[in-house]
């Protein structure tokens, strides 16, 4: 298959995520939701051109075939990207308020995060997370930074750190934002990842743990700290809020081992 020069692709064309496949001449239903937001926010008029992208398809160039307040119906015109997926990059947190975890889930979704791993720990004070709601928080966020696929997420995991570590693929180093410890500074710490854990640029696998509003419990890092694959790391002499010290981690990461390197 033949794909557009993406130096001539127009990027000021709204994009949006298609969950169905997408090929040459098809004709794609929207629904409700996209309808209303092309035809009567965008004011979209039939015969006009977007893109539209999912992780097995890639991007597309299509027009606008008819539309109206709810619904509407889209012509797959040409190949524009080749599917390319994020780096493997896990990010577990503890859910905040909501409109932090919103943050973390539209950001960490824009720094390439393949999935989001929500951990209910000891001084989690914010328990609940509507994945369905996040869902959409991370396809905007891709819909706007050019991203071709989209994060999961996962339902929280209420039975603890302990719990949720048990299993744990252990070629999938997990990175710990460790506040009250005496652990090396971020960025070294992440130069010296084990062999085979790092193997070049976008190629992970890992995983970054940040903890709630007030930190990690005495005993989760213990059990933390106990762990061959956990490796603990400072953010500096400040203590950042949850919504920061996840992306100041995320960033670090991919300017080692992510695709800000490729």
């Amino acid at each position: 298959m033949l794909y557009s020069n993406p130096m001539r692709e127009n990027y000021t064309l709204t994009r949006l995520y298609i969950e169905a496949s997408l090929k040459q001449d098809a004709l794609i239903a929207l629904t409700k939701e996209q309808a209303h937001y092309l035809g009567t926010v965008l004011r979209r008029k039939a015969g006009e051109d977007l893109r539209v992208f999912n992780a097995e398809s890639g991007e597309w160039l299509a027009q606008v075939a008819d539309i109206s307040r709810k619904s509407g119906t889209l012509k797959i015109v040409e190949p524009l990207r080749a599917p390319q997926k994020a780096p493997d990059i896990w990010l577990c947190f503890a859910p905040v308020r909501k409109h932090r975890t919103a943050f973390i889930i539209e950001k960490g979704t824009e720094l390439g995060v393949s999935e989001f791993h929500p951990i209910i720990t000891q001084r989690t004070q914010f328990p609940r997370l509507n994945v369905d709601k996040a869902r959409l928080q991370a396809i905007e966020a891709a819909e706007q930074t050019e991203r071709l696929d989209l994060p999961f997420i996962h339902a929280a995991h209420r039975g603890g750190v302990n719990d949720y570590l048990a299993g744990w693929n252990m070629n999938r180093p997990l990175i710990f934002a460790d506040e009250a410890g005496d652990a090396k500074p971020a960025l070294e710490a992440l130069k010296t990842l084990p062999s085979g854990a790092a193997r070049g640029p976008a190629l992970g696998p890992a995983a970054i743990l940040i903890g709630p509003e007030g930190g990690f419990t005495d005993q989760e890092r213990e059990i933390l700290r106990a762990k061959d694959f956990v490796m603990p790391v400072s953010l500096g002499p400040r203590i950042l809020r949850a919504d920061t010290a996840a992306l100041a981690l995320l960033t670090l990461w991919q300017g080692v081992y992510g695709d800000w390197c490729s």
